[in-house]
C-alpha cells in the first residue's frame, strides 16, 4: 500500500485519522494561506486544501496526500482565530445564542497517477446563550486562542454548544464520513 501523508500539523486531524485506524506520516504544508481571495466559502476551503496538498505532493512520489482547511463562517464572513483575549470575548458574545457554519475543505491526491479529489462539508453549529461570566471563564482557559472561530468543540468549548447539524468531526477538523467514502476511491478502506 502507498504511504499516506497528512499535510497538516494539526493535532486534532492527527487524532481523527488515528481514531479510524489509518497509518500515516505527517508532513505539514508550507503553503501560505490566502483567505482574502474573492471566493465563496466552500470554494475557498477546497482551494486552500488543494494548495496545501499540492505543496506536500511535490515531496512525496507514489503516495496518497490528505490535506484540509477548516474555518468558521458567521454572518456571511470568515472568522479566523482570535488575535487577542478581547477579540475572543467579543466574538463569543456576538455568536452567543446564534448559529454559525464550520466549513472544512479536504483534498486527496494520489501522486503516482495524479488523481485529485477536493470536497467541502458544512456543519451548522448553534451556540447556547452564553453568560458574560461563562465567556470570561472560557477565555481565561486560553482554549479559544488558537482555534478557528475562537472555540474547540472537542474541549471545554463543547459546553457552549446547544446543537449541531451534519458532522461533529467536521467541526473538529475532518469530516470523517465523507473523507472515508472518498478514500475508498483511492483504494483505502477503513472498514
Amino acid at each position: 500500500m502507498k504511504p499516506i501523508i497528512l499535510a497538516s500539523a494539526s493535532p486534532r486531524r492527527k487524532d481523527l485519522l488515528k481514531q479510524i485506524g489509518i497509518n500515516f506520516e505527517i508532513d505539514p504544508s508550507n503553503y501560505q494561506e490566502e483567505k482574502h481571495l474573492n471566493l465563496e466559502p466552500h470554494e475557498l476551503a477546497r482551494y486552500l486544501s488543494l494548495q496545501k496538498a499540492k505543496d506536500v505532493a511535490l515531496r512525496h512520489k507514489n503516495s496518497i496526500i490528505i490535506a484540509a482547511d477548516t474555518f468558521v463562517v458567521f454572518e456571511g464572513k470568515i472568522i479566523n482565530k482570535p488575535n487577542s483575549e478581547e477579540e475572543a470575548r467579543d466574538r463569543l458574545k456576538k455568536m452567543s445564542g446564534r448559529p454559525h457554519s464550520v466549513i472544512t475543505g479536504f483534498t486527496i491526491i494520489d501522486t503516482e497517477i495524479n488523481k485529485i479529489v477536493s470536497k467541502s462539508v458544512e456543519t451548522k453549529v448553534y451556540f447556547k446563550n452564553i453568560t458574560s461570566e461563562e465567556i470570561d471563564s472560557y477565555v481565561a482557559s486560553k482554549e479559544p486562542m488558537d482555534k478557528a472561530g475562537g472555540y474547540a468543540i472537542q474541549g471545554l468549548g463543547g459546553v457552549l454548544i446547544d446543537k449541531i447539524e451534519v458532522d461533529y468531526y467536521n467541526v473538529v477538523g475532518l469530516p470523517l464520513a465523507v473523507l472515508v467514502e472518498e478514500l475508498k476511491n483511492f483504494g483505502i478502506k477503513v472498514l
